[in-house]
């Protein structure tokens, strides 16, 4: 049975470790800082079979060569892109990723937007997103474009309704409080910062989250609703058209916070 346990780092990053209870091999998903990656291997007794890289940033993958040393025979999958530099394993759209030590493999989506070449991965109800998707929110565009990072959220927003989104970071409750400028008067937004907030009084992650609770509460995969669209287009002061359009005018007002 697959295992899966955050690893804080920094000051709000999440490495995933993923495990299967009967090997002693297990998966990262992208180690900014291998240090807390090697102490929770230690404390579990187990060694490091893989590492998944999203994209390139140096918070996702700064951990990545010296656990490279300590594991030489680890495999690191990543995307095609030159500015990562430590991976065996090159995959893209579709790949089908098999990790020492996990029984079942892991599918590979493309999800640009946020980088030019960031992708996820898929496993069971499970999906690694990187920044493409944040707990109540979505990362914001570098190297990628509006319209790349709108269709890959579109793209995540089709998948079942009960899959679980393992993002990178703890950004749920500021996010919620963006959230609560486009939709004032949502208590489905209230109820969710409500239960977040007591999570992290409690010094509990806040994720992963559920799609369906962002599909009910995140601005950004709720460009189709009308008050949605409403307060994108007063922000923008002009009318809006398309999903893309509305996504921009989202995205451009929380970058100004």
């Amino acid at each position: 049975m697959l295992d899966i346990r955050p690893i804080p780092a920094f000051d709000d990053n999440y490495i995933w470790l993923l495990r299967d209870a009967d090997s002693d091999q297990a998966t990262v998903v992208d180690p900014g800082d291998e240090e807390p990656v090697l102490t929770a291997l230690e404390a579990q007794g187990r060694t490091l079979g893989a590492i998944l890289v999203t994209h390139h940033h140096y918070d996702h993958i700064g951990g990545v060569e010296a656990l490279r040393a300590a594991f030489p025979a680890v495999r690191v999958f990543g995307p095609e892109d030159p500015r990562i530099r430590a991976l065996t394993d090159r995959v893209r759209e579709g790949d089908a990723v098999e990790c020492p030590g996990l029984t079942e493999r892991l599918q590979v989506l493309e999800v640009p937007g946020h980088t030019s070449t960031h992708i996820a991965y898929r496993i069971g109800d499970a999906l690694f997103c990187g920044d493409t998707l944040f707990a109540a929110g979505c990362g914001r565009v570098f190297d990628g474009t509006c319209e790349q990072l709108a269709a890959s959220l579109e793209r995540i927003a089709a998948l079942p309704a009960e899959t679980l989104c393992y993002c990178a970071h703890e950004y749920t409750l500021s996010n919620l409080g963006f959230a609560k400028w486009v939709e004032p008067e949502s208590a489905a937004i209230a109820q969710r910062e409500q239960a977040v907030s007591a999570l992290r009084a409690r010094g509990r992650p806040t994720v992963p989250s559920r799609l369906s609770e962002e599909l009910a509460t995140n601005p950004f995969l709720r460009t189709g609703v009308p008050a949605v669209r409403a307060a994108a287009a007063a922000r923008a002061g002009r009318s809006l058209t398309t999903g893309a359009e509305v996504f921009t005018a989202l995205r451009r007002w929380k970058d100004e916070q």
